[in-house]
């Protein structure tokens, strides 16, 4: 089976709501493309949502969604960031982060209104974000020799593919941007030129 080349996220942030014996639960997601992203959002929003005793999040990241955290918050263990966590695993989602900051209201909720409560507070920010497709494309530097320019791009042309940064001279420089399930059909094609090179810049 072909490996895929899409996988589905948030196309902008969204929130919800969840209230629960007095207990406010406002969630937030987010569309992230990396880790890095993560720290800077959770500033912004115990700055924003300062009155919250806790920011519970988690997210997930990659392609595959091979690169997930899920934090607690000093809520009990495994009472809100794995149930956060679940909710995004579950709408089969990935580069996606949901921060929910919980403001008290006095009584205890216990672990499993806790679970709930953290659960359906992230459920709610996913129900109302828009869901869309991405489809990974990788780029490539060719290089190639003057002379087999309309070669190059009559395949380009063919197969209808993305191009950017061209250096016309002596030897000849484009950048291209293939959908990954493509890449080795197309660049198998492009190995058949005479003097032709190309290497792997960037997956996106």
């Amino acid at each position: 089976m072909a490996e895929s080349d899409t996988y589905k996220t948030i196309k902008s942030a969204s929130s919800g709501l969840y209230k629960e014996k007095g207990s406010r639960f406002v969630s937030a997601a987010f569309h992230i493309a990396a880790e890095a992203e993560v720290k800077s959002v959770l500033e912004e929003i115990r700055k924003e949502r300062h009155e919250a005793r806790h920011h519970c999040y988690a997210y997930i990241l990659g392609a595959t969604g091979e690169t997930w955290r899920a934090n607690d918050d000093g809520e009990p263990s495994g009472t809100a960031g794995r149930p956060i966590l679940g909710q995004i695993r579950s709408s089969g989602l990935t580069n996606v982060l949901i921060v929910v900051s919980r403001y008290f209201g006095g009584t205890l909720l216990g672990v499993s209104g806790l679970i709930n409560a953290y659960r359906t507070a992230a459920e709610n920010a996913l129900s109302n974000a828009e869901i869309t497709e991405h489809i990974i494309m990788e780029s490539y530097e060719i290089l190639y020799t003057y002379t087999s320019m309309n070669t190059v791009m009559k395949i380009i042309k063919e197969e209808d593919i993305g191009q950017s940064g061209h250096s016309f001279d002596m030897e000849c420089r484009i950048t291209i941007h293939i959908r990954r399930s493509a890449t080795e059909r197309i660049l198998a094609r492009f190995s058949r030129i005479e003097g032709l090179k190309y290497k792997f810049l960037s997956e996106k």
